[in-house]
């Protein structure tokens, strides 16, 4: 039975994927859903490999076809410094995971990054944020228009990131309320987690990365 079940799945499942694929720009590797083809770990040198092993979780897993860390491959010095500097502040930096996803969004939102914002919106969720927080940030809400389900910290947050992006500077008075929320260290990781994702969000816009089949854009137009 189960047999037959999946067989059923898979049959009405393949023509999904047959037009998504169909649809893809000339330039897109219809496995990767990138304009870079999966990279195979038999095809790299042994230290790639041993990167390849990090960013797997281990020996004998394998790095998803899609996303940052199959994109990050293609130059595994590169790969190896992200996944280091990610573990660190997702981990064992300073941020809750309630505020460090809150940054996130406000970056994807800022790239208009598809993939990036459909994978942690999710994230977000799971962080218990608010949905008020979550839909301020997904259709560009100004402060004014905050909710009452807002914190004192969601708007700090998402005016500390808005205001680099756009700026490209901080000023000194939004610097000194992070401190005070944050301390100086937290404040520098979350510049820095604002950097990490801004990174993550240009490797995916260059390559063009799609969603794959079974992912929902859940991103709106500006």
């Amino acid at each position: 039975m189960r047999v037959v079940v999946s067989i059923l799945m898979a049959a009405s499942f393949a023509p999904a994927l047959s037009a998504q694929t169909a649809a893809l720009p000339p330039d897109i590797d219809p496995q990767s859903f990138s304009r870079l083809p999966v990279l195979k770990r038999a095809d790299m040198d042994p230290d790639g490999q041993r990167i390849y092993d990090m960013l797997a979780g281990g020996p004998g897993k394998t790095v998803g076809a899609t996303g940052p860390a199959a994109i990050s491959l293609y130059s595994p010095k590169v790969a190896e410094s992200i996944q280091m500097l990610n573990q660190y502040l997702r981990f064992h930096g300073l941020l809750k995971a309630r505020d460090f996803e809150v940054a996130i969004l406000v970056v994807a939102r800022e790239f208009d990054q598809q993939y990036e914002w459909s994978g942690h919106e999710m994230g977000a969720r799971t962080a218990k944020v608010p949905d008020a927080v979550i839909d301020a940030i997904k259709f560009n809400k100004d402060a004014p228009g905050f909710s009452n389900g807002f914190s004192d910290k969601d708007t700090l947050l998402i005016t500390f990131t808005r205001q680099l992006l756009h700026q490209h500077k901080l000023d000194s008075d939004l610097y000194a309320k992070a401190v005070a929320v944050f301390g100086k260290q937290g404040t520098l990781e979350l510049a820095t987690i604002i950097g990490d994702y801004a990174m993550a969000a240009m490797m995916l816009s260059a390559t063009d990365q799609h969603l794959p089949p079974g992912r929902e854009q859940l991103l709106p137009p500006r």
